[in-house]
């Protein structure tokens, strides 16, 4: 039996809630069970609950064992002083406060319906499922499940938005400079992404906006800053970018000791970091003021013509400066900007919107909402026990659930998961 079960009992009333007395023998009558404490000290604070005729107004401690009580040393901690009712699954000793009167203690598995019990074990019970619930995750009623999902998908920005908190402290709230080092880091992707990232944080933001004029500037800083000028390669084009390099570099006092080191292999020739780095040029290139315009632009039709960039020239015939290619404009293509829009735009915006209190969160859900849902494997599984992902903001609220619900076990707090022991117990 674990803590957490008990939680989920008591905060959800999954007992029988009538004619229930102490192990002391007095009656016990519940108004209010308190609110869930995920911090040090008692685990639900205000209560409301009649002992043996007299109300009291406290916490509620809960344990397995009324053992816990003295094995985790609350006898000697003043934050347990205003507990009114300990509630355990066992009674294995009787607890004292500190003025020797007996705790009142209820033993919560005289009331709970053995059913609740079997299917909690049941949900629990096959450690080599994909998912604690997977034969039952098809039966979840869709209305119920997109709820969740529309939850999750908040928990999730939370969770990224924390990441641009911190590097807006580094900056002093510089918005621009912390778009373009989240916009670098996700023009790299997976493989080029911490590259990308570190790339960016070693330019000041302020030698961006000097060159953003200049697209031959911004590709020579860009290309410099990953170290992909430092071959001796003979084309005109790659000798003009090494000396605008080597100007800007004595110009602004440019290090790139701290780059991480691209990478080319496994990757599809769109995906080079030279095409990548052409594109991120020329997004700054033709967008001055491009922070300002995201938090302007409301719709994912915008954001596409926002975002329809192409490389410089020489990139159209190459993928490298070494050897030369077939001629086509390498344009970002909607699904690369979906990506862009997930992991930095979105975000960005939504955390904007919060500090300034605008309703800019609305419209963040609804271009969340039409963006096409991601096809990653966790995606695929989910979907193959019920169809559930049709837009981003649902295989993001996936990835939200399976990595910090499913895999943490947390299934007493999910919804699919309460659902399911709800259901049994009647």
């Amino acid at each position: 039996m674990r803590e957490e079960f008990l939680h989920y009992l008591w905060k959800y009333k999954k007992f029988q809630f009538s004619q229930l007395t102490t192990v002391q023998g007095e009656s016990i009558v519940i108004s209010k069970v308190g609110e869930h404490n995920f911090n040090s000290g008692p685990d639900f604070f205000n209560a409301l609950i009649k002992v043996g005729g007299q109300l009291w107004a406290g916490n509620v401690e809960i344990h397995v064992k009324s053992s816990d009580w003295y094995l985790h040393n609350h006898e000697n901690d003043i934050a347990y002083d205003n507990v009114v009712l300990h509630v355990v699954w066992e009674h294995d000793t009787q607890i004292f406060r500190k003025d020797n009167s007996e705790l009142a203690t209820l033993i919560l598995k005289d009331y709970t319906d053995i059913r609740t019990i079997e299917n909690y074990n049941d949900l629990f019970s096959n450690e080599r499922r994909w998912i604690h619930c997977e034969p039952f995750f098809a039966d979840m009623k869709r209305f119920d499940l997109q709820h969740w999902l529309e939850r999750l998908y908040f928990e999730r920005l939370e969770r990224k938005s924390k990441t641009i908190e911190s590097l807006l402290e580094d900056s002093k709230n510089d918005w621009e400079a912390i778009l373009f080092i989240m916009l670098a880091k996700n023009f790299g992707l997976k493989v080029n992404g911490h590259a990308f990232y570190t790339l960016a944080n070693s330019i000041d933001y302020s030698v961006v906006r000097k060159s953003q004029n200049n697209i031959e500037q911004l590709e020579a800083l860009f290309f410099g800053q990953a170290g992909l000028l430092d071959k001796d390669i003979q084309n005109g084009y790659y000798q003009e970018l090494k000396k605008e390099y080597q100007f800007l570099r004595q110009k602004f006092q440019l290090a790139n000791i701290s780059v991480a080191s691209v990478q080319f292999f496994r990757l599809r020739p769109p995906n080079f970091p030279t095409i990548r780095l052409s594109q991120l040029a020329s997004l700054y290139h033709n967008q001055n003021t491009l922070f300002s315009k995201i938090i302007e632009t409301n719709t994912l039709e915008a954001f596409y013509d926002l975002f329809k960039v192409s490389t410089s020239k020489f990139w159209e015939t190459h993928y490298t400066f070494e050897k030369s290619s077939k001629a086509s404009v390498k344009t970002l293509t909607h699904s690369f900007i979906d990506l862009v829009l997930i992991n930095t735009v979105l975000p960005i915006k939504f955390l904007y919107a919060k500090q300034h209190r605008n309703e800019s969160e609305d419209s963040v859900l609804q271009i969340a909402n039409k963006i096409a849902s991601e096809n990653n494997s966790i995606v695929q599984a989910f979907n193959n026990l019920k169809k559930v992902s049709e837009s981003a903001l649902q295989s993001q609220a996936l990835i939200q659930l399976k990595t910090e619900y499913c895999d943490k076990s947390k299934c007493l707090q999910c919804v699919v998961g309460n659902k399911f022991i709800g259901k049994i117990a009647k």
